[in-house]
């Protein structure tokens, strides 16, 4: 197990729950590994296309930039900045646990080593081992429901999970909470080794994308960092277009 934590969904380890012992969510409702399936899906498709913006919030700086990606299956993507200027044309490309960056303004490509992965994507709260983790939270962690119920005036399911001993995750403990009826989430939290909260990514502005109705924006908050994070804002969404498989290229990252 990695001792060091990264970002987006993976845990620690605990063999102590069975996710086959987990209460269902509901009499008709989905289970527990459903719900899971459903958050690690929400945005996946065939393929996908979409226009989203990114303002990250830091101590001492402030930016916001528009970028375009595409996608194809679980391991192939492309995003490129549009905006600012200065950013624009700058890209980053992954297949399978590959990623390279493309640097317009030196003409040049560079492929991440593995020492890299942990740091930050595009200068936001987010890495570059979150564009290859591959992970799912059913597969990878056991998990049980931790409370059902109305919260702050909601109606939600909260799911406890931890790492199975043999997962390749960082963190040690992962809460997910999502609306009970829709099972949309609400936020995950991310805690470390040693059980203390890391992070906290929020999920609201829930409305139409690309037909599905999905949340429009992520917060990404950091525990450590007080007053920062990074917003993320879906502004277009396509799913399961054509796309080639030549749009995952270094050719086409250089374009």
């Amino acid at each position: 197990m990695q001792s060091k934590s990264k970002l987006a969904g993976a845990l620690l380890g605990a063999a102590l729950w069975l996710a086959a012992a987990a209460p269902a969510a509901g009499a008709a409702g989905l289970t527990p590994r459903q719900i899971l399936d459903h958050v690690d899906d929400l945005f996946r498709g065939k393929s996908s296309q979409g226009l989203m913006t990114m303002t990250v919030v830091t101590k001492h700086w402030q930016r916001t930039l528009t970028m375009q990606w595409w996608s194809k299956g679980k391991d192939r993507s492309l995003v490129r900045i549009l905006a600012p200027k200065k950013e624009a044309g700058t890209a980053t490309l992954r297949v399978g646990n590959n990623v390279w960056n493309y640097l317009p303004k030196v003409k040049r490509v560079i492929k991440l080593p593995s020492s890299m992965m942990s740091g930050s994507w595009m200068g936001s709260h987010f890495t570059n081992d979150d564009l290859v983790k591959e992970s799912r939270m059913a597969d990878d962690y056991t998990f049980k429901i931790t409370f059902q119920g109305v919260r702050d005036g909601r109606e939600i399911i909260e799911i406890t999970c931890r790492p199975k001993p043999d997962a390749a995750v960082v963190w040690g403990q992962v809460r997910v909470v999502v609306q009970a009826g829709d099972y949309l989430p609400l936020f995950m939290r991310y805690f470390d080794e040693d059980l203390h909260p890391a992070r906290t990514m929020y999920f609201t502005n829930v409305g139409d994308l690309g037909g599905r109705r999905l949340p429009r924006t992520m917060k990404m908050v950091p525990q450590d960092k007080p007053g920062e994070y990074t917003l993320v804002t879906y502004q277009k969404m396509r799913f399961d277009l054509e796309l080639a498989d030549s749009v995952f290229s270094l050719r086409s990252l250089r374009d």
